[in-house]
């Protein structure tokens, strides 16, 4: 690798304040905010969406369409000729 091209690659801390979660891993991602986990202090990155709030991964998910995409296209366009080999 050629030298001083690449960022700073080190530890950070990203927090879902809406989850409840934090978890420390590493990037190039930098922070002037920090937090101390574990006896050490981190700098943090906020985020709006993780696995502890996502509707997908949480089970709270709502179904907005209850009619169904097919459905509603063969409403829309009638049922079509159906293909016979």
């Amino acid at each position: 690798m050629k030298a001083n091209i690449h960022p700073a690659y080190g530890p950070v801390v990203f927090r879902d304040r809406s989850g409840a979660l934090t978890f420390l891993t590493r990037s190039t991602l930098t922070s002037d905010q920090t937090v101390e986990l574990d006896g050490s202090t981190y700098p943090v990155i906020d985020v709006d969406v993780s696995s502890a709030s996502h509707p997908f991964w949480t089970g709270r998910g709502r179904v907005v369409d209850s009619e169904g995409r097919v459905e509603r296209f063969r409403r829309r366009y009638g049922q079509g000729e159906e293909v016979t080999s």
